[in-house]
């Protein structure tokens, strides 16, 4: 998963709730992000249950770790035991640490994002066809659904990058996405929090939308079409 918290910006990075423009044939379905987009993430919380808050925020700002390119290893199908030993022996200094994000990961699965999962009710209630598509290890995803039943709910089904081995914003599972769905990429509305996400989404000919909050998500979907 990725925290929407801790990304870097571009020059070229879309305006917050900026719709993207990709094609031009109506939407017929809904994509959602899972990880700051419904579900409030922050491997913050969970590495302080292991370390201590002082400890968790000296790690997460360290310049001599990236902890994004640590948890995005098991987020492509790579184990979590691999990751974990690279760091013992490259990072000796912070293998408690790293070790700390996967022991103690449901803490990291703060609540919902405001207002989104009504969103995601209504639009389910509407009948809209909707899914998931989450940067998430194989190993941890079955917290989410245990957490938060609307995932199993509401959504028909979730591609998990560590399940299918490839991550966003890998064209790859935009590509399984298609195939499994039924749905051809121009058909299907994404919606992710993530700038480089989204571009790769806009540039597959999806309505890619950046997110920012449930209010302007909203009117973005009203914008093309959806009874939001």
């Amino acid at each position: 998963m990725i925290d929407q918290s801790n990304h870097e910006t571009t020059p070229d990075d879309p305006p917050s709730g900026v719709v993207v423009p990709s094609g031009t044939e109506a939407p017929s379905g809904l994509v959602w992000d899972l990880g700051n987009v419904l579900i409030d993430w922050d491997p913050y919380a969970a590495i302080a249950a292991g370390v201590g808050p002082d400890e968790a925020r000296r790690f997460l700002a360290a310049d001599d770790f990236d902890f994004m390119a640590f948890n995005h290893g098991p987020d492509s199908g790579a184990s979590w035991e691999d990751a974990e030993a690279e760091v013992r022996r490259t990072h000796p200094h912070w293998a408690e640490h790293a070790l700390s994000y996967r022991a103690n990961f449901p803490a990291s699965l703060v609540g919902e994002v405001p207002g989104s999962v009504a969103l995601l009710r209504e639009l389910h209630a509407a009948g809209v066809p909707m899914w998931g598509l989450t940067n998430w290890s194989d190993e941890l995803y079955p917290h989410g659904p245990a957490k938060f039943p609307f995932l199993r709910e509401l959504l028909r089904e979730v591609f998990v990058s560590g399940t299918e081995g490839v991550a966003k914003p890998d064209p790859r599972i935009f590509e399984i996405v298609a195939t499994r769905t039924g749905h051809a990429l121009a058909e299907l509305v994404f919606v992710d929090d993530r700038p480089d996400n989204v571009r790769a989404a806009a540039e597959l000919g999806m309505h890619a939308l950046l997110f920012t909050d449930a209010e302007t998500l909203r009117r973005d979907l009203r914008a093309r079409g959806l009874p939001a």
